[in-house]
């Protein structure tokens, strides 16, 4: 299988290319190399694929990628929260009429597979559970109370505390910032594709992902990023709120595996479908935890916990991927803390505040898988 890989010179991409390639297929790579992105004065290297450098809103470069393509990993997208609405526009170009150009491409192409980065976003926060109302949503959280140092959502019916759970595919969305509504819009998008070409997409909604490759000092991959760079500067980690809010941190190897799996598994499906499946290791831990991990692997210095906050973070959102393993038979084989102990050791991609894959530049964001 020949697959066109979008974004493919970057963190996760380059991971993605990787697995296929060790799975015995073919990938072409379609990457803006934007200097932001890949410092240097020369691309970087590939291994096992044909490097298309364009823009996935250029359709003539888009076009010229697709050919003799099998199937399509789009993984290209801006990523974080951006420093405030005015690079909404940013994200809609680069994230949805990317994807809308990509789409458009590939039905004039007729290529009809597609495995389309996702994220976890999209839900905005986790499931939650109150003792009194069951499952119930919480609001976004107030700045008076963050202020206050009140971190934990409570029950909108009754005030009271939450125990939160594992989210499922079938909650509902609700995405809480510009970039969250863009992953949601690139589902829609991918929906209306498949219903109009009879395409067979399948969205992997990334949590944390973690590992060797990350770029440095960069919101690009979230906290692992903060954390892992503070700590290859001597510097202690800061860790934010009050370090209980919990996460599902992945390795980016088993979401390499995952976009594999579902590329083989996306051609049987019956023409005109959309599946999102959720993409974490199945083991929450806080983001207190991981710091921690990562220091202690590392040789310090140990986490400080800063109680800073920031407007539009969830407190917690955590994944049910048992529709991922139970239908495509995917297992994560990276555990937390060989994860960790191995991403406290790995290189960083040297870079700045700007990290894009096939996109444009980004201003300073926030947590984003």
């Amino acid at each position: 299988m020949r697959v066109l890989v979008t974004g493919g010179a970057g963190f996760i991409g380059s991971h993605v290319v990787a697995a296929l390639t060790a799975a015995g297929h073919e990938s072409v790579v379609l990457d803006a190399l934007l200097p932001s992105a890949h410092p240097g004065a020369t691309a970087p290297e590939v291994p096992g694929a044909r490097l298309v450098v364009g823009d996935v809103r250029d359709r003539e470069a888009v076009a010229g990628a697709l050919a003799g393509v099998d199937a399509v990993c789009h993984q290209a997208a801006m990523v974080g929260l951006g420093k405030d609405f005015a690079d909404a526009p940013l994200y809609v170009g680069c994230n949805d009429l990317g994807t809308a150009v990509l789409l458009a491409e590939m039905a004039a192409a007729g290529v009809r597979d597609l495995v389309l980065a996702g994220s976890m976003v999209v839900y905005g926060e986790g499931r939650y559970d109150c003792p009194r109302h069951g499952t119930v949503r919480p609001g976004p959280r107030a700045e008076a109370g963050l202020r206050a140092g009140s971190f934990e959502p409570h029950c909108p019916d009754c005030g009271a505390e939450l125990v939160p759970g594992l989210v499922s595919e079938d909650a509902p969305a609700d995405p809480r910032n510009v970039y969250a509504a863009t992953k949601l819009a690139q589902e829609h998008l991918a929906a209306a594709w498949a219903r109009a070409t009879g395409g067979r997409a399948v969205s992997l909604r990334y949590h944390n992902v973690y590992g060797p490759g990350m770029p440095r000092d960069t919101p690009y991959a979230g906290v692992a990023s903060f954390f892992r760079s503070a700590l290859a500067r001597g510097e202690a980690p800061r860790v934010y709120e009050d370090g209980r809010q919990r996460r599902d941190f992945v390795h980016v190897r088993d979401v390499a595996a995952a976009d594999v799996v579902a590329l083989e598994a996306v051609r049987e499906r019956r023409p005109a479908s959309f599946t999102a499946y959720n993409t974490g290791s199945g083991e929450p831990h806080t983001i207190g935890e991981m710091a921690t991990a990562l220091a202690a692997a590392h040789g310090g210095p140990e986490p400080v916990v800063t109680g800073e906050y920031r407007l539009g973070d969830v407190r917690h959102v955590t994944a049910d991927s048992r529709r991922l393993r139970e239908e495509l038979g995917w297992r994560p084989g990276v555990g937390f803390a060989e994860g960790m102990a191995e991403f406290a050791r790995a290189g960083l991609r040297g870079a700045g505040a700007a990290q894009v894959e096939g996109a444009a530049p980004q201003p300073v964001g926030a947590e984003a898988p």
